[in-house]
Formats: structure tokens, sequence, C-alpha cells
């Protein structure tokens, strides 16, 4: 499923960010973070394990807030000087995009299952 493929790679992407700069050593936030994008792909795998649409939708629900929550996350490291301007705009746009994504799939199943 390419949607959670993305949100695979994007974890990966942001486990490897929190290693370098400031962030590294600021562990409960580099905990925070990794566990709100480790949620996004963890939750679109086990909803789709159920094979069962509207528990499906409750579990991308789930990876829709957890996408804005590490938007979030990124914002306040952006506010507390943490890390610079393009560093912000590429993560929490990144976490903003897969969050729409997620919400467009959603809109797609409910009209898959109501026609």
């Amino acid at each position: 499923m390419p949607l959670w493929l993305e949100a695979v790679d994007f974890a990966t992407e942001v486990y490897k960010f929190c290693e370098v700069g400031k962030l590294r050593t600021d562990y409960r936030m580099k905990d925070q973070i990794r566990a709100a994008v480790a949620s996004i792909s963890n939750n679109i795998a086990e909803g789709f394990e159920y094979q069962n649409n509207r528990i499906f939708i409750r579990f991308l629900l789930y990876a829709k807030g957890s996408s804005g929550e590490l938007f979030n996350q990124f914002t306040i490291l952006s506010k507390a000087g943490m890390i610079v301007q393009p560093t912000y705009e590429y993560f929490s746009n990144r976490s903003l995009r897969i969050g729409k994504k997620i919400g467009g799939f959603i809109q797609y199943l409910k009209k898959s299952a109501n026609p």
C-alpha cells in the first residue's frame, strides 16, 4: 500500500533526523517525535489487518491524529529555536501532506462503504 510505505519512509527519515543536532540529546522530545511518527504507519498497518472498512477508518483516524501531533511537535521545535526554518518547513509540510492523504483515503473508504 503506497500510503503505508510513504509513512514508513517518513518515519525512517525522522528517526535519522532525531540523531543529529540539538534534538539528539533532548530525549523526551525525541521519544515523543519517534512515537508519533511510528504511530502513523503502525495504525495504517494495524487497521488494514482487520479487513473491515469501519475498523480500518478508525485506525486511519488515529494515524491522521498522529500526523497532526508530529506537525505540532515540529512547530514547537521551530519556535524554541531547536531546528532551523528550512528543516521545520520540510518536516511540518511532509506531516501535513501525509495527514491530508490519509484524510482523502478515509473519504474514499466512506464513499465505497456507503454507495
